[in-house]
């Protein structure tokens, strides 16, 4: 009988494209073989595996010189495809040849410029974006809606009677009905009206609308929780490791409520014992649930100041899977046994269940360990020993990183303050210290000691990738870097950037060369492919850690269990390893997307702060640079505004992109990064999201 391995040795050995017919004689007897022939086909051409030609053949795509992947769109109207198969390089796609594709569509695209990598879109396999929200406009007797997200760079019409008592400039969000090619745009109908937000909470309700974000659980999904068990109970540590008499502890930051992983530590003879548990979610959530499908279509929980929109529902996130301090909890084990010098030596996995003794913060055990808190040092007493372990252990792990090139970004974050009523007080920096780095590395080597015992067995798998940077997107780093700090090497290439962020380090340069090699880099995604991570400079990287806020965690749980209950033979199933590519694939985009919305809140909390300073002088620093203008800092605020060279009035000024420097023709005034500037605040824009400095 014919199967989908089969078909692919079938496609791979023929020289030529194959009609249905020649197919059909190779693998069918019968019209139930026919009829399976055809559903396997579809199945294939879906993915992009296979491509039917003008002339109705089919054929492998790589043969055809096709390619399929995610479609990475800019504002000009071209972009780029990021290929599923890892290890490739993107292929450029002009603004005529993308066939009326959207940012984040799936697509199949023909490579057309093998040197060049340039090509054309030749398939939309599936469409990520059925809604798109901007402002309704009305010109030339038609009605129309302006994108609010400058990579879908045209507009979507509305026939009048689709219109739905919309105005002229309102926010509303349109279900496309008919997609565009290239020959006549999209058309949509207006589903919803966006309410003009009235203040910093309407809005994020606003940016949940513009992402489409769900804000609740449907009923079947909240029903189906009613279900779950009331608390943990000793009936469910059966085949489990009792870890409870461990001294075990959470570190978080204040806000959080969904606590997913604890660590316990022991000092052995050879050097340590790091145990990291993380919530045994897999336990509550099977395979192919109700709950599962939820979870599985939002793949990611996403953060705001004033809530999270969860993965998983509360009475999970934040009940029966929270690691909650004195309470008992059902866990999945990574055992992990390290030398005295960060070397990991041994590992082991298992479900287990676990007892914290304490809910700690980022804060807390920075004062006991770093600032040597008195009070709080014998306040936790009973905990003292642990964490000065885990110090240890940290900075050896750390050092260990270092060495092979893992690139540690210092990017300043802002954090967004709310009062107790919820209102918005003040944006500062994001205060990250040696706890961070404490639980960062824990997880680090978690993950990393999963995906290599899965790898090492040849389990089919998730992995989190991180391919090497575009080396087309070099130049500008290299200029940066030849201007600003001194690095001598005749040719920079990737693996110097770790040389290179340690060498901007507390200069002026930091943050604009750590921005512009993090610009440069790849997305890190998710894939059943595994080629290392470029950016952690790992060999073997997954996700384990979360399984509680990230889907593909869930699914590395799921896995292992698999795994150590079938004694470490791999899972052949077709349909399973299939699964491993959609899941990817879906969890990558929806991590964009998330990602995209929480970017848009900070900016849009950003102008709504500010707008009442419209017109005072601020002190700030010039943190960027480019042909248009400086962007600045503010000195007392957390918060980025941009200085265009139009609103430089006091001289003619000019870029300079060898120093990067903009220079007053007449004055010889000039700024350079990291120079201190005073600003007026000229415009702060609420709708679009913007802050406009003058001086």
């Amino acid at each position: 009988m014919v199967d989908k391995e089969k078909l692919s040795k079938y496609f791979t050995a023929k020289k030529k494209p194959i009609s249905f017919r020649d197919i059909g004689k190779e693998f069918c007897t019968s019209k139930q073989d026919y009829r399976l022939l055809k559903k396997l086909l579809k199945q294939l051409t879906s993915v992009g595996d296979i491509i039917v030609n003008r002339r109705g053949l089919y054929g492998k795509s790589e043969e055809m010189s096709l390619v399929t992947g995610y479609f990475e769109a800019h504002r000009t109207g071209y972009g780029f495809v990021i290929l599923e198969t890892p290890g490739q390089r993107d292929v450029f796609i002009p603004g005529r040849k993308t066939m009326g594709a959207m940012d984040n569509d799936r697509v199949v695209a023909r490579v057309e410029n093998m040197k060049n990598r340039e090509g054309r879109i030749v398939r939309i396999v599936e469409r990520a974006h059925t809604k798109i929200s901007g402002i309704l406009d009305f010109s030339d007797d038609a009605w129309f809606l302006r994108p609010k997200h400058s990579t879908i760079p045209f507009d979507i019409l509305i026939p009048k009677k689709h219109i739905l008592n919309g105005e002229k400039g309102d926010m509303a969000v349109v279900e496309i009905t008919q997609f565009n090619n290239e020959n006549r745009p999209p058309i949509g109908k207006v589903v919803k009206i966006i309410e003009k937000p009235e203040d910093p909470k309407s809005e994020i309700e606003a940016v949940i609308d513009e992402f489409h974000l769900a804000r609740k659980f449907p009923k079947h999904i909240t029903d189906e929780t009613k279900t779950l068990p009331e608390a943990i109970t000793p009936e469910m540590f059966e085949g489990r490791r009792d870890l409870r008499a461990l001294n075990t502890v959470t570190i978080d930051g204040e806000r959080a409520k969904d606590f997913d992983d604890a660590v316990s530590i022991e000092k052995t003879p050879e050097g340590f014992k790091l145990y990291v548990h993380i919530a045994d979610v897999g336990y509550f959530v099977p395979w192919d649930s109700v709950i599962d499908k939820e979870a599985r279509e939002r793949a990611t929980s996403v953060y705001f100041p004033d809530r999270v929109l969860p993965m998983l529902p509360r009475r999970l996130s934040e009940d029966l899977c929270s690691l909650k301090p004195k309470q008992d909890r059902l866990t999945f084990t990574a055992e992990l046994d390290f030398d005295g010098k960060g070397n990991r030596t041994a590992s082991a996995f298992y479900p287990s269940v676990i007892n914290s003794n304490e809910r700690m913060t980022y804060t807390i055990v920075k004062k006991i360990l770093i600032d040597e808190d008195r009070k709080l040092r014998t306040k936790y007493n009973l905990l003292l020993k642990e964490f000065e372990l885990m110090s240890l252990l940290c900075k050896d792990l750390r050092q260990m990183r270092s060495k092979r090139g893992s690139l540690d970004f210092d990017l300043p974050e802002p954090e967004i303050l709310l009062d107790i009523q919820g209102n918005l007080s003040d944006i500062v920096k994001t205060q990250r210290n040696f706890a961070h780095s404490i639980i960062e590395e824990f997880m680090i080597a978690a993950n990393e000691a999963t995906a290599e015992y899965l790898s090492s067995l040849g389990i089919p798998s998730l992995y989190r990738i991180h391919e090497e940077p575009d080396i087309r997107k070099m130049d500008e780093i290299i200029k940066v870097v030849n201007c600003t700090i001194t690095y001598k090497k005749a040719k920079i290439t990737p693996a110097d950037f770790s040389k290179i962020i340690h060498k901007a380090s507390a200069t002026p340069y930091e943050e604009v060369i750590n921005y512009l090699i993090l610009r440069s880099l790849k997305q890190a995604r998710y894939s059943p492919v595994n080629v290392g991570h470029f950016g952690l400079a790992s060999t073997c990287y997954t996700h384990f850690t979360s399984p509680i806020r990230r889907y593909p965690d869930l699914v590395v749980h799921r896995i292992l269990r698999d795994t150590l209950n079938s004694g470490g033979k791999p899972n052949t199933d077709e349909k399973a390893i299939e699964r491993l590519s959609d899941i990817a694939f879906n969890s990558s985009r929806r991590e964009r997307v998330a990602e995209e919305a929480e970017r848009e809140v900070i900016d849009a909390m950003r102008t709504w702060f500010m707008k009442d300073k419209a017109g005072q002088e601020l002190p700030g620093k010039v943190v960027g640079m480019n042909s248009h203008g400086m962007k600045v800092r503010l000195d007392d605020y957390f918060v980025d505004g941009f200085l265009h060279i139009s609103y430089m009035v006091d001289d003619y000024y000019v870029y300079d992109e060898g120093s990067l420097t903009i220079k007053g023709k007449n004055t010889n005034r000039t700024f350079s990064i990291g120079q201190a500037i005073q600003v007026r605040i000229d415009k702060v824009d609420i709708a679009e999201r913007e802050i406009v400095f003058g001086f």
